[in-house]
């Protein structure tokens, strides 16, 4: 079973607005909140805060990272830092366990 860490280091993420009125997302990890006016995501690149009227998600996969939103979409804004796991070269994974 693949970790969640695993998941989002290998994930691709992309937006796409149509007329400011339906957003397409990809690289979803988790809806952290929404209502009608707000909505925040977990994405392989940060936190996504989506502001806007009468948002609704028309369509919830979290398992393949994607998401479609309907609504007036007034902004769209990343936050935080993404942690990027770099790998170990293969004689500091040897010496220090």
């Amino acid at each position: 079973m693949e970790r969640k860490s695993d998941i989002i280091q290998t994930q691709k993420s992309s937006i796409q607005l149509e007329d400011r009125k339906k957003l397409c997302l990809t690289g979803v990890v988790e809806v952290m909140s929404f209502n009608d006016e707000k909505i925040i995501l977990n994405t392989v690149l940060g936190k996504l805060k989506i502001d806007g009227r009468n948002l609704k998600m028309d369509k919830l996969d979290v398992k393949n990272g994607d998401v479609m939103i309907d609504g007036y979409i007034e902004s769209m804004i990343y936050g935080g830092k993404v942690k990027v796991k770099r790998k170990k070269k293969i004689l500091k994974r040897i010496f220090n366990r």
